[in-house]
């Protein structure tokens, strides 16, 4: 007999049914922490949110797939199609922000996307930022790949004010084509950069992560010269990146989309990855000379903006190397 399921498995199991759609289906979750402290040396905030538990946008190579075997959710495709909305009480949430000191940073987006389709039907993502509103001398980071951010810019005008903002735009590629294979359920690259333009049109400090560079699909000189150059074009401040990583159950996932959709990589990504999760040594060094070339050609900084925030500083590469709470 399988042992009776605790925590947040047991809530996971329990939780009611919101709606379906043909591909996924959205879940109630209850949430008695919705500010999550971050511990880790690796990255350069104190604190994350995360609105959904899953992510519809699908990512191949999406690192954050383990984070629904805390659920007892061990197939890997549920990530991509049961979703989870956090229910949480603005009281408690509003308390935890008023014993924050200032200038401490608050991730949005670490795990999964706050901006994905589930953000239409049920607005955590606004209702957090209305609460952050209410506050004063946070740092605020907003990380996302979809044009849905600029409905919001409303809010994020007054967050600008109240506090410091920057917002973090994710594109793997401005190839259309390619970025619909890689991320099949995510906005086209142009959207994407369409609301970064909008943002930063109206004074929203704006930047792209072109995490996960992937070995031979999106690590060429000219694909991340392109990106540099739209991306500069639509107003971004700066551009950063890391190579993939995989461990499981994303290897999983990956190496079973590149069978499907590239096979001759598909033997070359299983050499590469077959001791280790992550790449290491000479290539992950030629990765970024490239990521910086690219910068350099096209104006942009290697770091959200000159003015350090106090506390560890780290390059943003939001690929493989977030380790905070889901």
């Amino acid at each position: 007999m399988d042992p009776p399921l605790i925590g947040i498995a047991r809530l996971a199991h329990s939780a009611a049914t919101l709606e379906a759609k043909r591909a996924v289906e959205y879940r109630e979750l209850p949430s008695f922490q919705l500010l999550n402290r971050c511990t880790s040396s690796r990255v350069f905030f104190e604190w994350t949110i995360n609105p959904y538990r899953g992510c519809e946008f699908a990512c191949r190579y999406c690192y954050a797939r383990y984070t629904h075997e805390f659920m007892e959710l061990r197939d890997p495709a549920l990530f991509d199609n049961r979703i989870f909305a956090k229910q949480w009480n603005p009281a408690d949430f509003q308390a935890a922000l008023r014993r924050l000191a200032p200038g401490q940073r608050i991730a949005i987006g670490t795990a999964t996307d706050p901006y994905q389709p589930a953000e239409r039907r049920y607005g955590l993502t606004r209702r957090v930022l209305e609460a952050l509103a209410a506050r004063k001398g946070l740092a605020v980071f907003i990380t996302t790949k979809s044009d849905l951010v600029a409905r919001d810019l409303d809010i994020l005008a007054v967050l600008a004010r109240q506090h410091r903002l920057r917002v973090h735009f994710t594109v793997t590629t401005v190839d259309a084509e390619l970025a619909r294979r890689i991320e099949p359920r995510a906005p086209r690259p142009d959207l994407r950069l369409g609301a970064l333009a909008a943002l930063a049109t109206a004074g929203i400090e704006t930047g792209v992560s072109c995490a996960p560079v992937l070995p031979l699909l999106t690590d060429s000189p000219a694909s991340l010269d392109a990106l540099a150059a739209s991306s500069a074009r639509a107003g971004a401040k700066w551009m950063g990146g890391g190579t993939v990583f995989l461990r499981e159950p994303a290897r999983q996932v990956f190496l079973e989309f590149l069978d499907r959709e590239f096979p001759a990589l598909a033997a070359k990504y299983r050499q590469r990855f077959s001791r280790s999760a992550y790449l290491r040594g000479d290539y992950v060094e030629m990765a970024q000379e490239r990521i910086e070339e690219a910068r350099r050609r096209h104006g942009l900084g290697s770091r959200p903006g000159d003015d350090p925030i106090p506390g560890p500083q780290l390059e943003l590469d939001f690929g493989g190397d977030m380790l905070a709470s889901a």
